[in-house]
């Protein structure tokens, strides 16, 4: 032990850069300002931390001389090992954040290790895997292998001295260290900081490996849902076509992939994700003939006329090419990112601008000419395309959705625009768990007012834990995905080697196939078929009933196997009803009543929850009648003696609010004179109220009327005692012999009478 404690440390002396090394499993840690640092980089000390940054952003890979940091490691043994760094992203996060990392020791090519803002690890028991939770302003230490670059480094026996080269790329990351690890050793950052032995936790094993069959989720909808075609290894793409059914290349119809040599056209990676949606006989869109990114760099120091004349031969390309494409993103992200030669990041050739802006006609008396002419030359070179505009940050800003609509409604003034993009990246959310759903429901319906259909081209949300992903997918995903405006959403990648945000973990699939949560709720909602309200459901209730009263169940159907319908909910606005949240059942709410006469029926809404998706429907409820009033006789009834016919005067009215809705409901019966009738001169008709002279020669003649107070029944109530009015005219029509009518002065009624003749007419009424 002693012998080899002495050889580890004479070679520890060796190495031209601080390293920590042991024989087991301590890191070998490399300070980041100790190695030979080109000249574009500045060593600060702050804070009690020296660290090295580059002075100004350039994307030129690789990297000039300037721009490299390099280093002489020596390893105290031979074996694999991954590769950790220790790194401050300033307040620019995703500006801010990326580097270049040789592609292996004494590198010929470099990896871009960019969107290392989200991930990494900062607590001192935290085991620093992929991903993690720490953000921007903070040191943290972050696994690079299995992120970018090489998944190990391999240090041979016989070579154990090794050449490890960055470089520099944008001016906002502090880089403080970095270490070697051995594979199959995991560290935690109190290990990394003070280059102790391994002692954090494996990760869990992958879940075992998966192969979904069948067509691609979306297929039969009304929109696609489909995927980025990422370049790189075959796995990056594994089982596409059984997910997505829609395809976009995500980095192989940028103008730089395509021609970063001036007329080299490499149209290889666009070709195989065309390919993909030949083969699935899905929609292939082409990403982007226009942006301030990823453009070629020999396209800086050309003057305008010549700029113009690159930018036709790059559109004829794609037109020979591609010559049936069927949509295409002509210019991405105007408001964040144009291709000048003045924005943040764009002051040199190396910032990937293009600095084309002027040749397009720049800001113009529009303000927007160069998006103007872009979507013309587009109209020209692709005429049976559809034309989109794209861009980040859209609908969780209410400013950028006004901007946008802008720019849009200049296009479509001049017929140039057919689609509206907006990308949906996690970044737009303001965190995997912000409350955001509201406002980008809200600004989707404001672009949908522009008339063209929407479509979400670069959707992806963060979570490096399950749980957090899985509830930003079901939480923001039907946001989208359900907005009537919305025609389509392109997932921005899926597989974890494949995923731009690989650090935030936006990945969705291992890569043995095998589905994340998010991933796994995400194929049963898009297949998902809605449960079905069972349509034209009646019920009936009883204006008498009591509040909490059973109505009876809401009944719904679903054709998926082993769905549980749940979440059960009512819209009511009278409030007067309430459901059972897990069973559906109806009844009526605490302390409600019901009044036939106010409301004969109500509908109302029901929806169901199937696990994915709520289903609704109108639902009728039903109010059954009930003797629950009194009748009355009607008011202000006045006849003359001599109106009727023989002894017949009149038919009494009555009414009941019982019988308002429901004609014939209500009985009238047991018709009453209960005052007023001396002699028992007059009678009612018990069941129908049929006012008679019961004694003619009983008439006091000396009166002018009698007032005969009468009530009635309905069969269970009996009215208020009303008086109804006799009035006896001086003179008096009487009918003798039933075919002579006479006018005779009321006195000489009694002589009339006593002859056989009857007051009234002479004929019965028809």
């Amino acid at each position: 032990m002693r012998t080899l404690a002495r050889t580890l440390l004479r070679a520890c002396l060796l190495v031209s850069v601080p390293i920590c090394a042991s024989a087991q499993t301590e890191p070998v840690v490399v300070e980041a300002e100790s190695g030979t640092i080109g000249a574009s980089f500045n060593t600060v000390t702050a804070n009690g931390v020296t660290y090295i940054t580059i002075n100004s952003t350039d994307a030129t890979n690789p990297p000039v001389p300037a721009r490299l940091a390099t280093y002489s490691v020596t390893f105290p043994a031979a074996g694999q090992y991954e590769l950790y760094a220790r790194f401050r992203v300033g307040p620019d996060s995703g500006n801010d954040d990326s580097f270049f990392l040789g592609n292996g020791f004494s590198p010929t090519t470099f990896a871009n290790a960019n969107q290392v803002d989200n991930g990494g690890y900062t607590l001192p028991q935290d085991t620093v895997r992929n991903g993690g939770p720490a953000t921007n302003n903070v040191y943290k230490w972050f696994k690079l292998s299995g992120f970018v670059g090489p998944a190990v480094w391999n240090v041979p026996a016989g070579a154990l001295t090794q050449t490890f080269v960055i470089g520099g790329r944008e001016d906002g990351n502090f880089i403080d260290k970095f270490a070697f690890g051995l594979v199959g050793s995991y560290y935690t950052v109190s290990n990394l900081d003070t280059g102790t032995a391994a002692s954090g936790t494996p990760p869990p094993p992958d879940p075992p490996a998966y192969t979904r069959t069948g067509p691609a989720l979306a297929t039969g909808k009304a929109k696609f849902l489909g995927s980025a075609w990422s370049g790189g290894v075959n796995g990056n793409n594994l089982n596409f076509g059984a997910y997505w059914n829609q395809v976009t290349p995500e980095n192989g119809g940028k103008w730089a992939s395509v021609e970063g040599t001036r007329d080299v056209y490499n149209f290889a990676d666009a070709r195989n994700a065309s390919n993909q949606a030949a083969a699935n006989g899905s929609l292939f869109k082409w990403h982007v003939l226009f942006w301030g990114n990823q453009q070629p760099n020999w396209m800086w120091d050309l003057p305008p006329a010549e700029q113009l004349e690159e930018i036709h031969e790059w559109l004829q390309a794609i037109a020979t090419e591609f010559p049936d494409l069927q949509q295409i993103e002509v210019v991405n992200e105007p408001l964040h990112d144009r291709p000048d030669k003045t924005s943040a990041g764009n002051t040199t050739a190396g910032g990937g601008s293009g600095g084309y802006y002027e040749a397009l006609g720049g800001a113009g008396a529009t303000g927007h000419d160069w998006i103007i002419n872009a979507f013309t030359l587009a109209r020209q070179y692709f005429p049976n395309a559809k034309l989109m505009l794209n861009d980040y940050s859209i609908t969780n800003d209410g400013n950028a959705t006004t901007n946008y609509l802008t720019i849009i409604n200049l296009l479509k003034e001049r017929n140039l625009i057919d689609l509206v993009g907006v990308q949906g990246h996690a970044f737009e959310f303001g965190g995997p768990t912000s409350n955001s759903a509201a406002t980008h429901r809200a600004n989707l319906t404001r672009l949908q007012a522009a008339g063209l259909p929407i479509y979400v081209t670069e959707f992806d949300l963060d979570g490096n834990d399950d749980p957090v992903q899985l509830e930003a997918y079901q939480r923001l995903f039907p946001v989208f995905w359900e907005h009537e405006a919305v025609k389509g959403i392109t997932m921005w990648g899926y597989t974890r080697n494949g995923h731009w945000r690989r650090g935030s973990g936006a990945w969705l699939m291992y890569m043995n196939g095998a589905e994340r949560p998010a991933l796994q709720w995400l194929v049963a909602y898009v297949t998902n078929t809605p449960a079905t309200v069972t349509a034209g459901q009646s019920f009936n209730v009883s204006e008498s009933a009591a509040g909490g009263t059973a109505i009876g169940t809401v009944l719904a159907t679903d054709v998926d196997a082993g769905t549980t319908l749940s979440q059960w909910q009512l819209t009511d606005a009278t409030g007067k009803f309430a459901i059972d949240a897990g069973t559906g059942a109806l009844s009526l709410a605490p302390g409600a009543t019901l009044d036939f006469e106010a409301a004969t029926s109500y509908s109302v809404s029901v929806s169901v929850w199937d696990g994915y998706t709520r289903s609704a429907a109108s639902v009728a409820i039903e109010v059954t009648n009930v003797n629950d009033n009194v009748p009355s006789v009607s008011a202000g009834q006045t006849f003359d003696i001599d109106s009727g016919y023989k002894r017949t005067i009149a038919w009494l009215e009555s009414s009941d609010p019982d019988d308002m809705n429901q004609l014939g409901f209500t009985t009238f019966q047991d018709w009453q004179i209960v005052s007023g009738n001396p002699g028992s001169v007059f009678r009612v008709t018990p069941s129908a109220g049929e006012l008679q002279i019961a004694r003619p020669l009983l008439i006091d003649w000396r009166k002018t009327s009698y007032s005969l107070v009468t009530t009635v029944s309905d069969g269970a109530n009996t009215s208020a005692p009303t008086p109804v009015t006799v009035v006896i005219p001086k003179r008096v029509d009487m009918c003798l012999f039933d075919v002579i009518r006479l006018e005779v002065p009321k006195a000489s009624a009694p002589l009339v009478f006593l002859l056989g003749g009857e007051l009234g007419s002479c004929f019965a009424p028809l």
